[in-house]
């Protein structure tokens, strides 16, 4: 199997960053005679229930299934691959319109509510109480923020925590802090290449970062009638020890080493516990407040407070994890992807070139 790295990663975010090193090195590539196969991750705007294109992906998921069709064209030859986002979400839509669109399985069921069915039957299985829930939904928050004032601050940004307001219940288990916030503008590239174009560029490996595997796991379907399918998340952990079976990895054992980052979908609180749980980063969800004392679970604060334009949240994981993977200490990176109430689930694990 050929070997897929990514070799820039760029993003701009309500008008912060550039994307000078993705296009000078797309154009290299080209110069060179190279074809760059493209990948789009679809906006908001793009009709939620139309069949996808070929070469677009849809969901929370998209990003990490876009990373699985890369490697597959980089294994059948291909020499390089753009994965391309776009959504101005603050920008482009008026908030009627942010609403109506996000509503995707109608007016009558937003997805606070449908979220809040989910977390119900998560809890049934799991015999939690609303209040233990709760408490662990705060030290989730509690944790993105740790992650979030560190990532402003290694990256010279604007800190922008939530007033007062978004720490009120919006339903009986969530707060607002609890939920994704997508209002943000967003743009973001990444460029894979095969090995054999990665020596013709000159990449420094220090600068580049592989792409070890994907795993992904689907049902059939998504909405109200597969919220207890969903809540089992056999298909998350599915996804998680596939990409650990072909990275060949102890992915939980890197990480309580210190030698592994960590990029949790946080669009709401029962995700990431489903997430911990499931992987067996966490035996049982008792474990849960230790863990997180000691394990930051996302590189940016996830989507409630680095926030997250719609299909995008694990494209923005990915750009983060391939900077922090080249500038720090760690060898391993796990990207989670959460598509529509959960029926799409993938994990994809990076390491140092």
């Amino acid at each position: 199997m050929n070997k897929a790295f990514i070799i820039a990663a760029d993003k701009i975010v309500d008008g912060q960053g550039n994307l000078d090193h993705c296009k000078s090195l797309e154009q290299k590539i080209q110069q060179l005679g190279f074809n760059i196969q493209q990948l789009e991750i679809d906006p908001l705007r793009a009709d939620w229930h139309r069949p996808e294109e070929v070469g677009h992906f849809r969901s929370g998921c998209a990003p990490i299934e876009a990373l699985t069709e890369a490697l597959q064209l980089i294994n059948n030859g291909g020499k390089a691959v753009v994965i391309h986002g776009q959504d101005h979400i603050k920008s482009d839509y008026s908030r009627g319109e942010r609403q109506q669109m996000m509503a995707v399985y109608g007016a009558d069921y937003p997805l606070t509510q449908a979220y809040t069915e989910l977390s119900y039957e998560f809890m049934r299985q799991h015999d939690l109480s609303a209040e233990q829930f709760k408490r662990m939904a705060a030290a989730l928050f509690e944790n993105h923020k740790t992650s979030y004032l560190d990532y402003v601050a290694a990256n010279d940004l604007d800190e922008a925590l939530p007033d007062e307001r978004w720490y009120q219940p919006v339903t009986d288990l969530f707060r607002g802090v609890d939920c994704a916030n997508p209002v943000i503008d967003f743009c973001g590239r990444v460029l894979i290449c095969s090995e054999s174009l990665m020596q013709t560029l000159a990449i420094d490996t220090n600068q580049a970062t592989e792409i070890r595997s994907v795993g992904l796991g689907r049902l059939n379907e998504d909405g109200k009638a597969q919220i207890k399918a969903i809540a089992e998340y056999a298909h998350l952990r599915q996804a998680y020890q596939q990409a650990c079976t072909e990275a060949e990895v102890d992915f939980a054992a890197a990480l309580q080493q210190g030698e592994a980052l960590l990029d949790v979908y946080t669009c709401y609180p029962v995700v990431p516990m489903a997430f911990l749980l499931h992987s067996g980063l966490i035996n049982s969800l008792d474990e849960l407040p230790d863990f997180l004392a000691k394990h930051k679970i996302t590189v940016t604060g996830g989507m409630n407070l680095a926030r997250g334009a719609w299909n995008n949240p694990a494209l923005n994981g990915l750009i983060t994890m391939h900077h922090r993977l080249i500038n720090e200490s760690q060898t391993l990176g796990l990207v989670h992807g959460n598509g529509g109430l959960g029926y799409r689930q993938g994990a994809a694990i990076l390491s140092t070139a």
